[in-house]
């Protein structure tokens, strides 16, 4: 089964080439036909039209891939943080990732 990726990110964001690579890390070892999309949500339009809980953020068919994802309702290019087992991160755990792709 083949899914659709999208990484989302606005300008300067620190974490969004690692965010990038691990995806791709990820996709090339589980499911490598999945197609990866790459989204600047830098403009406060594209941020709002695309529901942008901040940067970077991962989809997996069009879902966030953090467990328990609640929508903040504020699309406001920022940072975003991530709930981990080990604390809070600027990039998600790649397991969510996984576990997204073999959904």
């Amino acid at each position: 089964m083949s899914h659709h990726a999208q990484v989302l990110w606005f300008d300067g964001c620190a974490n969004h080439e690692p965010a990038r690579a691990m995806l791709r890390e990820v996709v090339a070892r589980v499911a490598p036909d999945t197609t990866i999309e790459e989204i600047d949500a830098s403009d406060a339009t594209v941020a709002e039209r695309l529901r942008f809980p901040g940067s970077p953020t991962i989809r997996i068919d069009g879902s966030d891939i953090e467990p328990g994802f609640r929508d903040p309702g504020d699309y406001t290019p920022r940072c975003r943080l991530y709930r981990t087992d080990s604390g809070l991160a600027g990039l998600p755990d790649p397991a969510w990732i996984e576990l997204a792709l073999r959904r």
